[in-house]
């Protein structure tokens, strides 16, 4: 017995087994390509209005090259590669012509019916030796027959013809399949046979050890260290060390537009001979003299000596750069302004590492320096200036018009309410504003999302008291209010409750359906998707984003985190209509946390940070009552008694108020055989005795 190897050499196997490969590698990538995206940025609605800033060409332009890359064109041309590959293994299996397996047969190499007789054999037998035998054989070079292939033939013959009539010859057939006994095997390799002879076989194990022993081995290799390269903020861990290092609790804002200065990404378009050009100039610009500030770049005295001790090299001319782009400083060459752009949005990645920095030390002034560098970084504003300017055409000549001489800066809501002719009063005029900028101004002020808290207040899901170590939920009820919004409707008390779900109701637990309350008090569940906001309103970054809602709590006393901040990016009910007018649907941010291990009073300052507008945070004391477990049990007990039994005069005045009721003792007794457990009253929202009141 022997092994045979064979290679397909009609092209009838190869086929299949390159088709089989580039599926599993094809399909996947077409997914990842044609899947839509889950980015809120591709998802969100945008702020409608034609306003474009002075060099707006130029940040759409980096806006537009930022979003080609993420476009995966590499990814979409492997996967054109891999669909024509498999439409061309599709076309060979069905176009070639399959060779199957001859298997060996007695009756058929005789000519004979396989219900032949042992007689008819061998009367037909005869006949054949009459013909093929050897004795007898005049080969016909007409039929291209010969001696040797006429023998074969004899062979073949008298081979069929004892298994037919030989025992033990029949037994090797039945078992083996062939006469002559159980025979080699075959091993079929589904690779053209020209690819290993002819002196191929040398490139093929060339091509394996390339694949194997260096492509592989480097994918995989450059995967690994891209990974340990990046932190998860998706910046690189080198510049993660250095904003480590510049890290102090007394941290401000200026202290931390410097420190991001030191992120090494900026050597990427700041090579060579532009990692030091034009800085003369930029620190001249930045350095002269602003309309409302001391240095047109927004600089403090602080900042401007910090900015001098550097030496000159790139970190320098980002830190200038910077200040240009959130003074929104003209430096008047196509080059500078074009960097000016590209450092803001490096800028904000680095700032959301150093909020994760922050957020390990748990020092509330450094947290929220981050969050509000990252809002006057979109919005292109230096710190300490005023909120004005993220409305558009407002020019610190136009933001010194309407402030006057007040030392505390305006917000945009508090403008926005000025009557209408007071704020054009104000804005417009000579070297102000126009009718048509002062138009745009008002439509673009009124689309902003401003989210006004409306309460906040503690809770125990299904508990009326919070006990030490529970786990508390501290839920925000707010409204999106646009500045300048008119016609603004009342509250309705009912959106203020946080009704907690039935207890049988596994999707409102999960939080994929909403338990609220109806007109009538009666409970009900309704279904509901992820609606995202806007994008940010941010004419000078070159780049879409989806504004974010940070919510923490803090210990004013001490300087420090109580609660780590809640991001949300989207919200429960519409914003807005499919016209863009606002809705003013009671929104729901809720946080969950473990209630402090002592019982108590406990008063926190509520930091609720929006990531993308400056002015549009709220801050406010609210306070968690902690009970004893046995007090809070004691009290609920208590408020059971209390409740007046429904046959009683007091009791039916009371359900007359809608108030609670008890049922007799005897009903409660009959209800008691029929059912099993109880069930809990509807009108409860379990929420907490939390006061809330705004911090001055």
């Amino acid at each position: 017995m022997s092994s045979d190897y064979s290679y397909d050499e009609q092209g009838q196997f190869y086929p299949f087994f390159i088709f089989t490969l580039s599926t599993i590698v094809t399909l996947p990538l077409a997914y990842s390509v044609l899947a839509p995206s889950k980015d809120l940025e591709a998802l969100a609605p945008r702020i409608q209005t034609a306003y474009r800033p002075e060099h707006g060409d130029l940040i759409q332009a980096q806006a537009k090259a930022y979003k080609r890359k993420q476009r995966k064109v590499k990814r979409a041309i492997a996967t054109l590669i891999g669909l024509a590959t498999m439409a061309g293994m599709l076309y060979l299996i069905f176009t070639t012509q399959a060779t199957a397996a001859k298997l060996w047969n007695p009756y058929e190499i005789l000519g004979l019916s396989e219900s032949a007789t042992e007689k008819q054999i061998k009367t037909h037998y005869k006949r054949l030796g009459l013909k093929f035998h050897p004795d007898k054989i005049r080969p016909d070079p007409a039929k291209n027959e010969t001696v040797e292939s006429l023998n074969d033939k004899w062979v073949d013959l008298t081979k069929a013809y004892q298994a037919l009539t030989d025992e033990d010859v029949r037994n090797n057939w039945i078992q083996f399949g062939h006469p002559d006994g159980k025979q080699g095997f075959s091993i079929g390799i589904a690779l053209p046979k020209f690819l290993v002879s002819d002196g191929n076989g040398k490139y093929v194990v060339l091509v394996y050890a390339v694949l194997l022993g260096v492509l592989l081995p480097y994918l995989v290799g450059a995967w690994w260290y891209g990974t340990q390269r990046v932190t998860k903020e998706g910046v690189e861990v080198e510049s993660a060390n250095n904003l480590f290092r510049e890290y102090t609790d007394a941290t401000d804002e200026g202290d931390l537009i410097t420190a991001l200065s030191t992120g090494i990404e900026f050597r990427s378009f700041l090579k060579g001979d532009k990692a030091e050009s034009g800085l003369a100039t930029i620190e001249s610009r930045i350095l002269g003299e602003g309309q409302v500030t001391p240095y047109a770049g927004g600089l403090s005295d602080k900042d401007k000596d910090k900015l001098e001790d550097l030496e000159s090299g790139v970190r320098r001319k980002v830190l200038a750069l910077l200040w240009a782009y959130l003074g929104r400083v003209e430096l008047d060459d196509q080059a500078l302004n074009s960097a000016k752009y590209l450092v803001a949005p490096v800028a904000q990645s680095l700032c959301r590492s150093f909020t994760a920095i922050a957020l390990a030390y748990g020092n509330t002034a450094p947290l929220l320096a981050s969050y509000y560098i990252s809002q006057r970084i979109i919005q292109s504003i230096p710190p300490k200036a005023s909120p004005l300017f993220q409305l558009p055409y407002f020019t610190p000549a136009v933001v010194k018009a309407v402030e006057g001489d007040s030392k505390v800066h305006m917000t945009i809501q508090q403008f926005m309410d000025l009557p209408d002719p007071q704020r054009r009063k104000l804005a417009i005029g000579k070297d102000l504003l126009n009718e048509e900028q002062y138009k745009t101004v008002v439509e673009v002020s009124q689309q902003l999302p401003y989210f006004q808290v409306a309460k906040a207040f503690f809770k125990v899901t299904g508990e009326k008291y919070i006990i030490p170590q529970s786990l508390v939920s501290f839920v925000v009820k707010g409204r999106f209010i646009p500045p300048g919004s008119t016609n603004v409707p009342e509250i309705d008390e009912l959106d203020l409750e946080d009704v907690d779900p039935a207890e049988d109701d596994l999707d409102a637990m999960l939080g994929r359906k909403k338990t609220v309350k109806d007109a009538n008090g009666k409970l009900i569940t309704e279904e509901f998707a992820p609606v995202a906001p806007p994008i940010t309103f941010a004419p000078y970054y070159a780049r879409d984003h989806s504004p974010k809602w940070h919510v923490f709590l803090s210990d004013s006393k001490q300087g420090r985190m109580a609660v780590p901040p809640f991001t949300f990016t989207t919200f429960d009910k519409p914003i807005s209509t499919p016209d863009g007018k606002p809705t003013y649907h009671m929104q729901t941010l809720k946080a969950q946390f473990a209630a402090p291990p002592q019982a108590g009073n406990y008063t926190f300052v509520m930091h609720l940070v929006c990531d993308s507008y400056v002015g549009f945070d709220t801050k406010m004391e609210v306070t968690l009552s902690v009970e004893e477990a046995s007090k809070a049990a004691q009290m609920a007990a208590e408020d059971e008694i209390s409740e007046p039994e429904e046959d009683s005069l007091a009791g039916q005045m009371s359900a007359l108020k809608g108030g609670p009721v008890a049922k007799r003792k005897t009903e409660e007794a009959e209800e008691s055989d029929d059912e099993s457990g109880t069930e809990e009253d509807e009108s409860d929202t379990s929420a907490t005795n939390t006061d809330t009141e705004d911090e001055a």
